[in-house]
């Protein structure tokens, strides 16, 4: 049976251009790397780095080729890690849970196995362009892939996206795909009660730019969910020049086809989380009113 979820869109939703959180779960404790090792991981994935800070409970690195721009001056950004703590597993509810489909076989496995965790989270990044800072939080994920051999899973807080480990480290996307591929989710809900399906992002605020939203019925769902991840890497690589009233490619058989034309608005989120989206019509397929 599936589960039901009740649309809740009360309170306030993610701040855009909060910080980018790398959750890494272990089945056991582990020790914050030495700081030597940090800075050869990162200078080998980010570029020249300079350790601020180092203990067992925080390490902290200004990428010095990375600099963010601010009214009053400039400064680098910093990727910080936490050290290990107990993973309890709480905020993971039945809703987020329900999304992860990269390990939906493994995700209940995983939570009953890995009791502790390590974070990484980028600060000052906000104030970068959304390309490089996509870039520079991918490849701080492959510098900590690296640095922590014995991570069973990533999970992505931005987006709520869970990896099993091996997914990350394997994986071969190139560029900025790979914040599409890791920083961003897109979901998937039948509406109840009727025939009518939504798919939608969440994981684009993070880099200042729109979420996704499909309502429509009569197609197969999968491939809305490819059409949304090509939009939002369209939307990456172009720093979104869709407006309201424009139009996208849309799907024939399964394909992009520019003889198929679906119109863009911005509107309210129909699932929570409470936030602005950019709403793709879908023309003959498009349910609900707009």
């Amino acid at each position: 049976m599936e589960e039901v979820f009740q649309q809740d869109l009360k309170g306030e939703g993610p701040a855009p251009g909060g910080p980018f959180l790398i959750q890494m779960l272990f089945r056991e404790p582990v020790p914050m790397p030495e700081k030597e090792a940090m800075a050869a991981a990162l200078e080998r994935h980010v570029g020249k780095v300079e350790a601020f800070c180092h203990d067992e409970k925080t390490a902290g690195f200004a990428a010095l080729e990375r600099v963010a721009e601010f009214r009053d001056g400039k400064a680098p950004v910093q990727l910080m890690v936490m050290g290990c703590t107990r993973f309890e597993g709480k905020g993971f509810d039945a809703f987020l849970m329900s999304q992860m489909w990269d390990c939906k076989e493994d995700r209940e496995r995983i939570f009953q196995e890995c009791r502790y965790q390590a974070v990484g989270v980028d600060m000052l990044a906000a104030a970068l362009p959304a390309l490089e800072r996509a870039n520079l939080d991918m490849d701080f994920l492959d510098a900590l892939a690296e640095l922590y051999p014995s991570c069973q899973a990533f999970y992505f807080q931005n987006c709520g996206k869970l990896l099993l480990a091996q997914q990350v480290r394997e994986h071969a996307v190139q560029g900025p795909d790979r914040f599409i591929r890791f920083g961003v989710i897109a979901r998937f809900f039948n509406i109840q009660g009727t025939e009518d399906m939504l798919v939608d992002t969440v994981g684009m605020s993070t880099l200042f730019l729109p979420d996704l939203q499909y309502h429509f019925h009569g197609m197969d769902p999968n491939w809305v969910v490819n059409h949304a991840y090509n939009l939002a890497s369209y939307l990456l690589l172009n720093d979104c020049p869709i407006e309201s009233g424009e139009t996208v490619d849309g799907v024939a058989g399964g394909k992009m086809d520019r003889s198929v034309q679906w119109k863009c608005q911005y509107e309210e989120a129909l699932i929570q989380p409470p936030r602005h989206v950019l709403d793709v019509c879908m023309g003959p397929y498009a349910a609900g009113s707009r």
